[in-house]
């Protein structure tokens, strides 16, 4: 009967929290995997991270208490229930798009100009408000910055607060110490030279590595990508070198003058400085308003729309094929799709769109 088959069904599905009806995997952060999951009763979509209970470092429920601090704020992602038992931790949180890695890669690995600049203030209001709520996130990379879905696909969420770090006392504002010797924690290809080097990461390291992201949005490629060697160490090694001594000149050579003095400013912040995030955000509006760097867009187009909106077939609801972040959801295969209808256009327009400059 068909009764039966429902009820037959229904227990080979695994049911979280008594109604999250758990479906497939959309991912893993620095700790634990994402899935995409409905709500039983309501068909409503959201994310969950599920990290087993007998993991070495658990930091699921660490992060589950930081994302109710930060609750509200612009581009965090709800979360909607959490709970830990003996087998696992679970957090059930709101449903995002594709992360600007995605996103890059639907755009042939290639920003324009207009997109990093748009994505550069969003992101610093994103690292601005988690300082002012007294965190450092400490792993900033475009996987971890996953747009919304639905009326909030024009702002870019911060995830992954696995790593994320209290800098200073809630209350008095006392800054944590500095100190040294300290593992890279994060991302090697993204990080500062300061946490490189060991020292304790701060509110200028977040915006630093920022820095990192939004070159390689618009270049495509950092200098420090792509070192083969035996080790991991070796390889921190090589890219820390790398970085320390590559001229910002140089590595902003084919950028506006005004990336340079975003990575500039960064690297002077002395350890407990408070940076100045609306000059920061300012730079790049400049670079918007400046029409030799950023001429004017043909007639109905929106100057503040990101250019993978525009992409034929783009979906927020896609679900991407590598995915790190708590976002996709969509039918599978719509990525794919969109991936060879554009790759058909570029053939017959020539490519049309490119970001920036190529000397």
């Amino acid at each position: 009967s068909n009764a039966a088959d429902a009820a037959n069904q229904q227990d080979n599905r695994i049911i979280l929290g008594g109604v999250f009806v758990l479906g497939k995997k959309l991912g893993s952060g620095s700790f634990g995997e994402i899935y995409w999951c409905y709500h039983m009763h309501t068909r409503e979509e959201y994310a969950v991270k599920i990290e087993e209970s007998s993991s070495k470092h658990p930091q699921l429920m660490y992060e589950s208490k930081l994302l109710r601090h930060l609750a509200g704020g612009p581009g965090i992602s709800q979360i909607y229930f959490s709970e830990c038992d003996s087998e696992r931790n679970i957090m059930v949180m709101e449903l995002l798009g594709p992360s600007l890695e995605d996103l890059f890669n639907l755009c042939s690995r290639k920003f324009t100009l207009r997109t990093v600049c748009l994505v550069a203030e969003q992101l610093i209001s994103r690292v601005e408000y988690l300082h002012s709520r007294n965190f450092v996130h400490r792993d900033v990379k475009p996987d971890n910055f996953l747009i919304g879905r639905g009326k909030k696909a024009g702002t870019i969420h911060m995830i992954d607060f696995g790593l994320a770090k209290k800098y200073r006392d809630p209350k008095s504002h006392q800054h944590i110490p500095f100190r040294e010797g300290k593992n890279l924690t994060g991302t090697a290809r993204y990080a500062s030279i300061n946490a490189h080097s060991g020292a304790e990461q701060s509110r200028r390291d977040d915006l630093e590595a920022i820095a990192y992201v939004l070159l390689y949005l618009y270049l495509s490629i950092l200098p420090w990508q792509g070192i083969r060697v035996a080790s991991k160490h070796e390889k921190y090694q090589k890219i820390r070198e790398k970085k320390k001594s590559t001229p910002v000149e140089v590595l902003c050579r084919n950028c506006p003058p005004q990336f340079s003095s975003y990575l500039t400013y960064t690297r002077r912040l002395k350890f407990e400085d408070r940076p100045d995030y609306s000059a920061l955000r300012r730079i790049f509006r400049d670079i918007l308003n400046n029409e030799s760097w950023c001429p004017p867009l043909p007639d109905g187009i929106d100057p503040n729309q990101f250019e993978w909106e525009r992409v034929p077939g783009f979906d927020p609801r896609m679900k991407f094929q590598k995915h790190h972040g708590s976002g996709g959801g969509g039918p599978p295969g719509k990525f794919e799709q969109a991936m060879q209808e554009r790759q058909q256009q570029q053939q017959q327009q020539g490519n049309y769109g490119g970001g920036g400059m190529h000397h």
